[in-house]
């Protein structure tokens, strides 16, 4: 019997693997050509959903970045930010125990080599040992279908961040920095950093080219320390010119607010746009007409119950958000597990039943045919009690999906068209069906009554 030969084999292999799957894999996340208030990754429609540690998995070495990734894998979440090492905090910042961002000093990592006997940063020779990490990093990352989004700069909030800083000209050899921390960040008062600045940049998107799950955001914070406008858009073209030549290029995302703002010039390099507690999500409606992703990539000051927390993503994405990034304090160097039980002090939450309660909203939303949803006010019409509030995306006559928190019970009045739906309440606590069944309309108002619930409810309704 004669073996088949090896070109033969490979020629078979591909037949059966088409080639728009193997594109498909080594192309970076992107907007959704169909509804770019999302993403795609490896073909598929994305919502990028999660609860991660504090942005030092890369410059903290004494964090194991892999047990944290295969926490996230577990927990069904798909999103992580990271910090490149230009800034970082030190000890006991912002009353946070054990931060992942406040890594051991003489340890830390960043893009620049040490050197002398005082081990200051030579802000012209790279680290190898920081790129190697970096790549590992996003190497598991990807292999555990986890986005990453690397945020390149942050503003130094008050002189102890600045004071750490390689920038500064205390911890360089190059003479550099003898500049106060606001000017740092600009484009014409920085004293020779923006070209060190421009380097980092360059070099980062050089190294990290080949990588799908990666999404470069500009800037952390952009709106303290000084940090301007003018300095944001040159790096984002910093960006841009440095892929120029990229068969595949990388979404670049812009943190614009605390809270939220309408966004009147867009930069048209930036294709997400992020927000820091964004409760209510009324930023998402203010900038929808953008046809970008809206997104709330840090979450925290306002306690620490899981409720307050799940109910800000719920809200965000039943809004018409496609990325919601949890600050969990429960990730430490001792706890990459995500387990570390914080002191009452820690300025947000986090937790394990957090982390499995975001893969309830997840799982809700990936079962919709997501990508023809958009958010509505028109399908509500009556039902809910005081201190309620109903959040619905919906693709008129085919599929609707509802948010309501607040109260103990509703029952919602909507216009929907007729049909014969299938019904599904769904508990946002357990990400259990607490009641389903199905129903046939003759179009117009239809009351809904929902089962009991604590504190939310879902409803997924699909029309038959």
């Amino acid at each position: 019997m004669n073996k088949p030969k090896p070109q033969i084999i490979i020629f078979l292999i591909l037949l059966a693997f088409p080639a728009t799957a193997i594109f498909a894999q080594n192309t970076p996340i992107s907007l959704n050509p169909e509804n770019p208030h999302y993403f795609s990754y490896q073909g598929k429609p994305t919502i990028l959903i999660t609860s991660g540690e504090h942005y030092g998995a890369v410059m903290n070495p004494d964090f194991d970045y892999k047990v944290y990734l295969k926490t996230l894998q577990k927990d069904g979440l798909n999103l992580t930010r990271t910090m490149t090492g230009a800034y970082f905090e030190p000890a006991g910042a912002f009353n946070i125990s054990k931060n992942t961002l406040g890594p051991d000093k003489q340890k830390f990592l960043c893009p620049w080599m040490r050197i002398g006997s005082e081990l200051k940063f030579d802000l012209t020779q790279w680290n190898p040992a920081y790129f190697t990490r970096l790549k590992d990093f996003v190497a598991e990352a990807r292999k555990r279908g986890v986005i990453v989004e690397l945020s390149l700069f942050c503003p130094f909030y008050e002189e102890m961040q600045w004071e750490l800083s390689p920038f500064n000209i205390k911890n360089n050899v190059n003479g550099l920095g003898a500049i106060p921390r606001t000017e740092v960040y600009t484009l014409d008062k920085n004293k020779g950093l923006l070209p060190v600045q421009e380097k980092m940049v360059r070099k980062l998107v050089e190294e990290l080219k080949s990588f799908p799950n990666l999404i470069y955001e500009i800037c952390n914070e952009p709106y303290f320390g000084g940090i301007t406008l003018e300095w944001q858009e040159y790096i984002s073209k910093v960006i841009t010119d440095a892929e120029i030549s990229f068969t595949h290029k990388h979404l670049i995302s812009q943190n614009i607010a605390n809270g939220s703002q309408k966004i009147e010039n867009p930069n048209p390099l930036v294709s997400v746009f992020n927000f820091h507690y964004a409760a209510p999500p009324t930023t998402v409606g203010l900038n929808y007409g953008l046809n970008k992703v809206i997104g709330d990539n840090e979450t925290g000051f306002k306690g620490q119950k899981d409720s307050t927390y799940r109910k800000e993503a719920w809200e965000l994405i039943l809004s018409g958000g496609g990325l919601f990034n949890n600050l969990d304090y429960s990730f430490t160097t001792d706890n990459e597990d995500g387990t570390f039980q914080y002191p009452a002090a820690q300025p947000g939450g986090g937790s394990v039943a957090f982390r499995k309660q975001l893969s309830y909203l997840k799982k809700f939303i990936d079962s919709f045919n997501f990508i023809a949803l958009k958010p509505v006010t028109t399908v509500y019409s009556d039902g809910l009690p005081k201190k309620c509030e109903a959040f619905i995306l919906s693709e008129t006559a085919k599929q609707y999906a509802i948010y309501v928190m607040g109260g103990k019970q509703v029952n919602l009045e909507i216009n929907i068209p007729k049909g014969d739906y299938w019904l599904e309440w769904m508990n946002p606590l357990s990400g259990k069906v607490e009641k389903k069944g199905k129903l046939s309309h003759s179009g117009g108002k239809l009351k809904l009554e929902s089962p009991i619930y604590q504190e939310d409810i879902a409803l997924k309704m699909v029309r038959k």
